[in-house]
């Protein structure tokens, strides 16, 4: 049987002394091996979040951020400076070069090692980032399919873009109905990835889902936690952050990444933190345009990850940023 300890930390320090925060958690000597996993929209806090769980849980820190595996993309990823860790272990971050196309199956076989390799030493891996078809492959292990074109995928997200996700999935209603039939009209991802497996094969993605891999055994210990904060505060969170991120450098970042060699329309370039700036240097915009449609677009983003992470079977839900300690407490409640 599992014994649990009470933690407690000073919430607000007033005049007064300490208001503290109790909890019930699991011992880390005793601990279920759950596999944490923090999610949520950007500029939520999660990274935040993910450091104070480590903290408290004996935990290292798997990547779940698509953007963050490049190397020399820093201003627009967010990726936390080594020197705010306060000592815990990051991992796949900084692991791709910037013209490489690292895939999801990518992530979860590397990702699935790290898991391995953490609870090996005893710990507790905690996922941590807003990439849920991250998530969904390694937890849902993909079959084997072809090498992704870009150019497909990019006029597949056009149309995404320019007519929203139900326009694809009743592409892929008419190509194949099975397919779609087990997707959700607003899961944009699993259908272009359905999409692209039928116009490059020429197979059905129904017929090929058989062959699927089984899960790794740790699937079903995942819990994951989700970060909503109030629509308005999040949005201006967005908003500063992007404003932030141009005082920080990040056009001067992509244009040396650029002369660097780097092309402009590299598999890293297409995040939405960078997209707006590469056109902004080939003269496809205004440095205030670009600056604009990156708020917008990020907020988009965010309101497409919410969308995503309400379809994931037994999200637990936090209504609070990150960085609150309410949401720290509320979490490890969760895990305990």
């Amino acid at each position: 049987m599992h014994s649990l300890v009470r933690l407690a930390w000073c919430r607000k320090l007033t005049r007064e002394g300490c208001v503290v925060t109790i909890a019930n958690v699991v011992s880390p000597e005793h601990a279920p091996s759950r596999v944490p996993v923090i999610v949520g929209p950007t500029a939520s806090g999660k990274s935040d979040l993910g450091i104070e769980l480590a903290l408290r849980l004996d935990g290292e820190i798997i990547n779940l951020d698509s953007v963050q595996v490049y190397r020399g993309l820093y201003v627009a990823t967010a990726k936390v400076p080594f020197q705010n860790r306060r000592g815990i272990p990051h991992h796949l971050i900084d692991i791709a070069d910037p013209t490489e196309n690292f895939t999801a199956g990518e992530f979860a076989r590397r990702a699935e090692s790290a898991i391995r390799e953490i609870e090996g030493r005893k710990r507790v891996p905690i996922l941590v980032g807003g990439t849920g078809f991250y998530l969904r492959a390694l937890v849902q292990p993909l079959f084997q399919s072809p090498e992704t074109d870009l150019g497909l995928r990019a006029r597949l997200r056009s149309l995404r873009d320019a007519h929203g996700p139900e326009h694809l999935h009743r592409m892929l209603d008419r190509l194949d109905r099975a397919a779609a039939a087990a997707i959700s009209p607003r899961d944009w991802s699993r259908t272009m990835r359905a999409l692209e497996f039928r116009f490059q094969s020429g197979r059905r993605m129904s017929e090929a889902r058989p062959n699927r891999p089984s899960s790794p055994d740790f699937a079903s210990r995942v819990v994951v936690i989700a970060l909503n904060p109030p629509r308005q505060e999040l949005y201006n969170r967005i908003n500063a952050r992007a404003e932030l991120m141009f005082q920080r450098g990040l056009v001067q970042e992509v244009q040396a990444l650029i002369d660097s060699g780097v092309p402009a329309d590299a598999r890293a370039f297409q995040a939405h933190g960078y997209r707006r700036i590469v056109e902004h240097i080939k003269d496809q915009r205004s440095l205030d345009s670009a600056l604009e449609q990156m708020k917008l677009d990020t907020r988009h983003y965010a309101k497409r990850q919410l969308s995503w992470w309400r379809a994931w079977p037994g999200t637990r839900w936090l209504t609070r940023v990150g960085d609150e300690h309410e949401a720290v407490a509320a979490a490890l409640e969760y895990l305990g």
